[in-house]
């Protein structure tokens, strides 16, 4: 099975993190950040990723750190599990609805990091979390995971929905990027025959 852990520990953070790419959404979270923590069990249970995190961070200041360096650590255990890539449907994307809000999510593992993010809230805070991290967190991830990354809120009004539809359209989209294709199992999904920098 492709399996990953990955520790980072700096002087703001330390963090564990363990995952299954093949598994059935189970997850244990737990990063002091309550509303972060609700965010990745959807990124679990809707990718069917088995993930296990555990984070400490200088939340007595802000929450910044924390939040970057879980995206940062499971962006890295995802790279990790996915080795060379091969045989993986590379593609995925989703159109994820919820109530009154519509999230398109789109991307490529492509091993080229990139990120575009096109999502406004309205409210400074989800709880005691600054919505302006959550593009943070969508960044490490991409940028750690080898993951071109489209995510855009077409509309919606409420904060709750539009950061959760997000979360859940990762999961969606990254469930069927790194499937195996059972056409073409042993292959790199590229004319390259390699995925990643400018070869």
């Amino acid at each position: 099975m492709r399996t990953a852990t990955i520790a980072r520990k700096t002087k703001e953070t330390q963090i564990a993190v363990s995952l299954n790419l093949d598994g059935t959404g189970k997850y244990t979270v737990s990063t002091g950040i309550g509303f972060l923590d609700h965010m990745l069990e959807q990124l679990s249970r809707h990718s069917l990723i088995d993930l296990e995190v555990s984070a400490k961070g200088d939340t007595h200041i802000d929450f910044h750190h924390t939040t970057e360096d879980t995206g940062i650590a499971i962006g890295e255990a995802v790279t990790k599990a996915l080795g060379d890539r091969v045989g993986i449907r590379r593609y995925g994307d989703a159109l994820i609805p919820m109530d009154e809000t519509l999230t398109r999510v789109a991307l490529d593992c492509s091993n080229r990091p990139y990120l575009i993010w096109k999502v406004g809230f309205t409210r400074p805070k989800l709880g005691e979390m600054d919505t302006e991290l959550f593009k943070e967190w969508f960044q490490a991830f991409a940028q750690a995971a080898g993951i071109t990354l489209h995510v855009e809120n077409l509309y919606g009004e409420n904060n709750h929905h539009i950061v959760e539809s997000c979360y859940k359209g990762l999961a969606r989209a990254l469930r069927h990027a790194i499937e195996t294709d059972p056409r073409a199992a042993a292959a790199v999904p590229s004319t390259k025959g390699v995925l990643g920098g400018s070869l």
